[in-house]
């Protein structure tokens, strides 16, 4: 089983603010906003969407590939990386760039305020889809990343014949609607949170309906309430798993998409597809980092049944066999 993750690749400097923004920040000056907050903690950690994604998938037992753009500063990233189980090697590692880097300051009630150099980044658009060689690829994830490499990969999906997720999440600030529209047709999956989807629609100017004739399904994370799934003639609400704690949210998103495409790849039905993505992301919210968490699939497949019950898949996923090494 083949699955191609392509996203940004960063070193994450997370902080904390001992207060709320919403305190700080006057509706009425929005015009001339300037505000600055100073902050109790700072920590360092890899990150990017693309490792995110694919360490996670990793973890659900699965040897993602990672397509993604990194500068002269990625080796040890880069071998950390493959003893996680994660195959790296259509990575395009630019000796002229640093690599990305991604700067988030978090409030006592998580919300975020975030910043993002594009270093390497911005080399994205030279990889492509085409040089995959080997087994047939069975999906393809298109997340945040450069826009013009999203933009070209999804349409690399069309052109190849490939099942692909379409993710734009931060980069749709970047986008207008045209590029939007033309980016996330044919997906098999449009995945966005409650906010993401406002914006799609607000920027696309099309209702649920015509998006679902541009997708086959949208996937909506609802935070503490779960996740959505809409498709064509059906919608389904389904509840979130409940963290043990709540520490840090960065990185959360991208741990559900690799519950997601797990279960997808595997042929999961939606209900225990967004259950395994939903605890996927529950691990997340439980650590500070967005790859500091693991488990085994014994212990993740105990914690489901916890959460929710058992379902006859748990035992297909436990006998994945390319689950990473300790």
């Amino acid at each position: 089983m083949t699955i191609i993750v392509t996203g940004s690749v960063a070193f994450d400097y997370l902080m904390t603010f001992p207060g709320r923004f919403r305190e700080q920040i006057l509706p009425e000056h929005l015009n001339k906003l300037s505000v600055s907050f100073l902050v109790d903690s700072k920590q360092s950690f890899r990150g990017g969407c693309g490792p995110n994604i694919a360490y996670s998938l990793a973890l659900l037992g699965n040897r993602p590939k990672l397509l993604a753009a990194a500068g002269k500063d990625f080796g040890d990233y880069q071998a950390w990386l493959e003893t996680q189980g994660v195959d790296t090697s259509a990575m395009g590692i630019f000796a002229d760039e640093f690599t990305a880097t991604f700067n988030v300051i978090t409030d006592l009630d998580h919300n975020q305020i975030a910043s993002f150099h594009t270093g390497a980044m911005a080399r994205a658009r030279e990889l492509s889809l085409r040089q995959v060689n080997g087994e047939p690829i069975d999906l393809v994830i298109i997340s945040p990343n450069d826009p013009e490499a999203m933009r070209k990969y999804a349409q690399e999906c069309r052109d190849l014949g490939l099942a692909f997720v379409y993710d734009p999440s931060q980069q749709l600030a970047r986008m207008d609607g045209a590029v939007l529209v033309e980016s996330m047709q044919g997906a098999r999956v449009l995945t966005v949170n409650e906010y993401e989807y406002e914006m799609v629609r607000q920027k696309s100017g099309l209702s649920e309906a015509a998006l679902l004739e541009l997708v086959d399904s949208i996937v909506i994370t609802l935070g503490a309430k779960g996740s959505k799934v809409v498709h064509p003639g059906f919608e389904m609400l389904i509840p979130a798993a409940s963290p043990g704690q709540v520490v840090e949210p960065t990185g959360v998103g991208d741990a559900y998409r690799a519950g997601l495409m797990t279960g997808l790849v595997r042929g999961y039905p939606w209900e225990v597809t967004c259950r395994l993505a939903s605890l996927a992301a529950t691990y997340v919210i439980e650590q500070h980092g967005t790859m500091s968490h693991r488990y085994d699939l014994p212990d993740f497949v105990a914690r489901y049944r916890q959460e929710f019950g058992d379902t006859p898949q748990l035992e297909r996923l436990l006998a994945a066999t390319s689950a990473p090494q300790a």
